[in-house]
């Protein structure tokens, strides 16, 4: 019979045994490449339009427990997981910044052909291989478009890894179009959602209204549930930084789902889940702009899935759901490394 553990049950006290390294020992890079800068390295990448660089970041030091950051967007920026460093550090937990390549702190070449799935695909296993990330201790967590990237990467490349974190993501983007249609939209006042799709149906997305009416009745309901005057600096950086032309590219102009001629439009990948056979953790919010209960569903599809859920967050549930989604994470690394040990 399959495993599947409820982790939104979790209690602190159950925690795995798995072992910690000492604060001395996870602080020392001594003798590493990562000694001279802080662990901050610029990988060099090969792609079929020359190569290029992207930025990364180590913090601490596990053999077994690696994880790897795939932000969202696309067009994103590492930024929006900072608030990482107050809570992976004291589990013992090696984790990784990294901005994709067009992201703020990595090259940005100007040629559109680089924004496809296959070749983020090959860029993440060559980072990997670059920070010698393996079966051993390799654990791989994309948030939002990060979790498209995950999911792809796991289904060529699941030999490398140890550990699946899909977070805030569904498998099928029609799925998600139809949420936000069926279940998100319905929830704000008729008369601005008749605005808002007045205005995509008229390409408007540049006028002020435009975010305006979302920021109230969408951003702080579904992406980060908290006052706008509230939202922590890590996040705000992050959206300032996002690179427009590949978001608009892959996910499209439309905040309110994926619209338009965006390259992610048909996605979909809720067939293929059952070949995903390492150990998968997905992590939805009850108010998230992803359907919590399809991400629930595609726990059950992986042959070793589990379900996180954050009652009080939302896409960002890191930010506004903080406790849940720190102890559900820290949790099930721990129990796969004690299951590897």
């Amino acid at each position: 019979m399959k495993s599947r553990l409820s982790i939104r049950q979790f209690s602190p006290s159950e925690n795995s045994g798995s072992s910690t390294p000492s604060v001395a020992d996870y602080h020392n890079y001594a003798g590493t490449v990562d000694e001279l800068s802080g662990g901050a390295r610029r990988i060099t990448i090969s792609t079929p339009k020359g190569d290029f660089f992207v930025w990364t970041k180590r913090v601490g030091n596990n053999p077994t427990m690696k994880l790897l950051l795939l932000h969202g967007g696309p067009g994103g920026t590492h930024e929006a997981f900072e608030c990482f460093d107050s809570f992976l550090p004291k589990a013992g937990i090696e984790y990784y910044y990294y901005d994709q390549l067009g992201s703020h702190y990595s090259d940005k070449p100007d040629d559109t052909s680089l924004w496809e799935i296959d070749r983020f695909v090959e860029e993440v296993e060559q980072v990997r291989q670059a920070l010698n990330l393996d079966k051993s201790n390799f654990y791989l967590l994309g948030h939002s478009w990060g979790g498209i990237l995950a999911m792809e990467y796991a289904l060529k490349y699941q030999q490398h890894l140890k550990g699946l974190i899909i977070s805030n993501m569904m498998s099928s983007v029609p799925d998600y179009n139809r949420y936000a249609d069926e279940v998100l939209g319905p929830q704000m006042p008729a008369e601005v959602l008749a605005e808002i799709k007045q205005l995509e149906a008229d390409n408007d997305f540049d006028n002020p209204r435009y975010m305006e009416l979302l920021l109230p009745h969408f951003y702080t309901q579904h992406a980060l549930r908290m006052p706008l005057e509230e939202w922590p600096d890590p996040a705000l950086r992050m959206l300032d930084h996002m690179n427009q032309t590949i978001y608009v590219q892959m996910q499209g102009p439309s905040e309110f789902g994926i619209r338009g001629e965006a390259s992610l439009l048909k996605w979909d990948r809720s067939r293929d889940l059952p070949d995903i056979n390492v150990p998968t953790l997905t992590i939805g919010g009850q108010h998230d702009t992803m359907d919590p209960k399809h991400m629930e569903w595609m726990a059950t599809q992986f042959p070793n899935g589990r379900y996180l859920h954050c009652a009080k967050g939302s896409h960002m549930a890191f930010y506004d759901d903080q406790q849940t989604y720190f102890e559900g994470l820290v949790q099930f690394m721990k129990e796969v490394d004690q299951l590897g040990s």
